[in-house]
């Protein structure tokens, strides 16, 4: 489907353009480099008003130390819930300090101490490479609650696009094993199926920022060491057992690849009385809410998530 300037939101229209551009620098390998050299940058930036920290922890399945951001409330000295963010950026981009403002954002929203990992990316470490880093961190933030003034129960987990990906992923084997009791999970927009058999992930290779041709070069690169049957904990959206899920926050713009693969899940949480906040944004390409933030359609999607956030915390966490 090749979609035009009438079926986008106003005020996202003067966004497509660029948004184009950068799709296209994505499906280029010296694009992800220079892109993640750039990101570079951000590195050890810190938010102004909390108490900002880097740790360097243990991996438990025999790779190098993961790099984590700690950030919690100046002045607090209670335990706070927990909560577990992975950045986006296609399994193959970004760092922690990409996504500030939404890190800040949630603690503004109600107090609790987020853990970031600066986990491996899929061009030089594909899966389980990167998973493995943020489930890890989970188990260390659980292992490590009292000194980092978190509760050892209950945790939150959330992320955006692969970053959703990647809690959908880590709440799943959660799930699993027990290991961590999950109180509620956000995959926003989340990127988890490999097939890419949707109509919305066939269909949409003109749209800004995140298109089909993104979407390929990205699952190409982050399952290029994975054959035969690819594992639920890669590609989420292949689990078919949805007992005992938390309750579950997420919302995705009309004409985006992952339109679909976010309502079948959806739909299979419900399908299951899984508690689910879901709202579907006509109009909006992938990370609208982000690009134009101060759109009067970013600003619903924004007021959407942290006010479901805050409804979600009180109730679950």
């Amino acid at each position: 489907m090749k979609t035009t300037k009438e079926m986008y939101d106003k005020e996202l229209r003067s966004y497509c353009l660029p948004m184009k551009i950068l799709a296209y620098i994505i499906t280029r390998k010296w694009g992800i480099n220079l892109l993640n050299l750039i990101m570079k940058n951000f590195k050890g930036k810190n938010i102004a008003g909390l108490h900002c920290e880097e740790h360097f922890i243990p991996s438990k399945n025999s790779g190098p130390d993961i790099r984590i951001r700690v950030f919690r409330p100046n002045n607090s000295d209670k335990n706070l819930p927990g909560l577990l963010y992975n950045h986006s950026g296609g399994y193959m981009l970004d760092v922690p300090e990409g996504s500030l403002n939404i890190i800040e954002h949630f603690i503004a929203t109600r107090p609790c101490v987020v853990v970031a990992p600066d986990y491996r990316k899929s061009m030089k470490n594909p899966f389980p490479d990167g998973f493995n880093d943020c489930y890890d961190t989970l188990l260390w933030m659980k292992e490590n609650a009292v000194s980092l003034g978190i509760k050892s129960s209950k945790f939150i987990v959330a992320g955006h696009s692969s970053g959703g990906g990647l809690t959908a992923a880590v709440t799943l084997k959660a799930r699993d094993t027990k290991d961590v009791d999950i109180a509620f999970q956000m995959p926003i927009y989340p990127m988890i199926d490999h097939r890419q058999n949707t109509e919305s992930a066939k269909n949409m290779n003109s749209v800004p920022v995140w298109n089909g041709k993104t979407n390929a070069v990205a699952w190409s690169l982050y399952l290029q060491n994975t054959s035969g049957k690819i594992p639920t904990y890669a590609s989420p959206s292949l689990n078919s057992d949805y007992n005992n899920f938390p309750p579950t926050i997420t919302f995705v713009g009309e004409l985006e690849p992952f339109k679909d693969e976010t309502i079948n899940y959806v739909n299979a949480l419900k399908s299951e009385s899984i508690p689910v906040k879901f709202k579907l944004f006509k109009g909006a390409f992938h990370a609208f809410e982000i690009v134009g933030k101060f759109t009067a359609i970013g600003k619903k999607a924004n007021q959407f998530q942290f006010e479901a956030f805050g409804k979600f915390f009180d109730k679950y966490a």
